[in-house]
């Protein structure tokens, strides 16, 4: 793990080379985040908290990892409670479940399971990222974004996991693959929309949890009647096997 580190302080400067070249393309994207989180008022926090939360049940690795580096790179002025996120061990074992999770999330039926195994891991993180941003010495606002945090993560994630097993009904494997790379796209504009434009955030994220819960309920029936379908097949096919 210190060679990892060691290796990982030894491209930083590179890292920061390049974040400066790409800050050329994006720079004015960067600097209106910039100036949002470097002048949060309490609006900007809930966002910033409601957004790595809602982002987290869908991409939790992308979270942190996007985060942080924002952070190391300059884009973005972390809270000093947000810090960790900047952490090489933190970079380097986020990037790491993020690769994995790309190319797992993008095969049908393994998505599913993927899904299952992190959701005892997105919900409680969510919360704890969106509490983070007010820090331990947040008091009340820091339990009020923990379990704002919490209760998206779960919203998307429940969304998520339902999407996903609806469309591996489908015999093609396009439409995963697309669900999983729009995923991808939502969880940096969730992000970036957050701490550029707070407001507008927040009543994206209204309209979004409302659709998500629709949704949610509609597949939920969706899928119970296909399992029920499926059972009553299975069961049509069973010998008649009778006891003399």
């Amino acid at each position: 793990m210190d060679t990892l580190t060691q290796w990982f302080q030894q491209w930083l400067p590179f890292l920061q080379q390049t974040g400066a070249v790409l800050g050329d393309a994006g720079h004015s994207a960067g600097e209106v985040a910039g100036r949002a989180l470097g002048t949060m008022d309490l609006t900007g926090m809930l966002a910033l908290a409601g957004a790595l939360g809602w982002a987290s049940g869908f991409r939790l690795y992308a979270v942190v990892f996007l985060t942080g580096m924002l952070g190391l790179l300059g884009w973005i002025p972390l809270p000093d409670s947000m810090q960790l996120l900047q952490s090489p061990l933190v970079l380097i074992a986020s990037g790491f479940m993020l690769f994995m999770e790309f190319f797992a999330d993008k095969i049908p039926g393994l998505d599913s399971i993927w899904d299952l195994a992190n959701s005892v891991i997105r919900i409680p993180a969510g919360a704890a990222l969106a509490g983070s941003v007010f820090g331990a010495d947040g008091g009340t606002m820091t339990l009020v974004a923990a379990i704002l945090g919490g209760t998206l993560a779960a919203t998307s994630q429940a969304a998520k996991t339902t999407t996903r097993a609806a469309i591996n009904t489908s015999p093609e494997p396009f439409s995963n693959v697309a669900a999983s790379f729009a995923e991808d796209g939502l969880v940096i504009g969730i992000v970036w929309l957050a701490t550029a434009y707070p407001l507008v955030f927040a009543v994206v994220l209204v309209i979004a949890v409302v659709l998500m819960l629709v949704v949610t309920f509609l597949l939920i029936r969706y899928l119970r009647r296909a399992i029920r379908r499926l059972k009553s097949w299975f069961g049509a096919q069973e010998p008649d096997i009778q006891v003399p």
